[in-house]
């Protein structure tokens, strides 16, 4: 029998950096097991040039992303989601959809980087620094022994990872 392959989607308030980034990792560092998808309450409708520029750095294939609303995924015929995961504290506070399937969740906070001030040099900092936090969480999402943990402790797995707490499964 085949292992599952767990849909997996990042929210973000703009859906411009930070879920951007997410579902870019997870796609790539967790191929074959998670596919990621990512999306905004209220979508800014591009994605900021500085995550673009970060993951081409980093050799990722960016023609694929852009700027979309959380409806995309609420609608009939959408992937159903296994895991649900807030990047900004807006998006937490946001009611959301109801989605099928009664998919984990957790929120992951991370600063914006899309906020950030100063020299290129200091805005391109604020952009590694949430892509460290994001590659960090989601490493630990994907080595978790998915399968054999109950509600219960994964809940409180996925909430630890996004407080920063160690996890050991």
């Amino acid at each position: 029998m085949a292992d599952p392959v767990y849909n997996v989607l990042f929210l973000c308030s703009a859906n411009s950096a930070r879920s951007i980034m997410a579902e870019a990792i997870l796609n790539r560092d967790g191929k074959g097991r998670f596919r990621a998808f990512s999306a905004g309450s209220r979508p800014s409708g591009t994605v900021a040039e500085h995550a673009l520029t970060l993951l081409k750095t980093l050799n990722y294939d960016t023609a694929s992303f852009r700027s979309k609303g959380w409806d995309e995924f609420a609608r009939p015929g959408a992937p159903e989601m296994d895991f649900i995961f807030t990047v900004c504290d807006e998006a937490a506070g946001e009611t959301c959809p109801v989605w099928p399937g009664h998919p984990a969740s957790a929120h992951w906070s991370v600063p914006d980087p899309a906020k950030a001030t100063g020299t290129h040099a200091e805005v391109s900092a604020a952009y590694d620094d949430a892509y460290r936090m994001l590659a960090t969480r989601i490493g630990l999402f994907i080595n978790l022994p998915l399968a054999k943990l109950d509600h219960v402790a994964l809940h409180k797995h996925l909430t630890d990872i996004g407080a920063g707490r160690s996890v050991s499964a």
